[in-house]
């Protein structure tokens, strides 16, 4: 029986591939974050916080779900969540970069695994509060929320 020297397993190759491409998807998102200035034909791209776009984020939700006075406590409960998890982003991108020169390879990947369960978190408690504010909403604006979450968070990732 021939034993291969240096034949790599293929759960060692799926486990490298996928950290490869959560590292990929991390980069991605942080690039997302850089909007454009406010002078078109400028080349100086302006980042904006975690913060600042739920603040943005949420100004666009609530004029498109057309949020009633009747629903404002369930709305408020729901943008707290939303401020307190880009919160959370915030703190742990500032801390990212705050160490990413030091960082060896190993340390990188475990300040994306705690950025990932960070959003894992934060989606766990922004879930039902959307939940009972949905659970609230007329049918006109339960049809404008599956759109808009249909669409993806700017509106132009259409899912099948």
């Amino acid at each position: 029986m021939k034993k291969k020297a240096n034949r790599v397993s293929r759960p060692a190759i799926h486990m490298a591939v996928m950290a490869l491409f959560l590292a990929a998807i991390f980069y991605t998102g942080a690039n997302l974050s850089i909007a454009s200035s406010a002078d078109p034909g400028s080349s100086t791209k302006v980042r904006r916080s975690p913060v600042e776009r739920t603040e943005a984020r949420i100004k666009d939700l609530e004029t498109a779900l057309k949020i009633t006075p009747e629903q404002q406590g369930l709305w408020k409960a729901l943008t707290q969540v939303m401020r307190d998890n880009a919160k959370t982003l915030e703190d742990l991108a500032k801390a990212r970069a705050d160490k990413s020169k030091e960082m060896n390879a190993v340390e990188d990947l475990k300040s994306y695994s705690q950025f990932a369960q960070a959003q894992v978190e934060g989606l766990k408690k922004y879930i039902p509060a959307f939940e009972a504010l949905y659970n609230s909403m007329s049918n006109e604006q339960k049809k404008n929320a599956d759109v808009l979450f249909k669409m993806g968070r700017h509106g132009k990732h259409k899912r099948k």
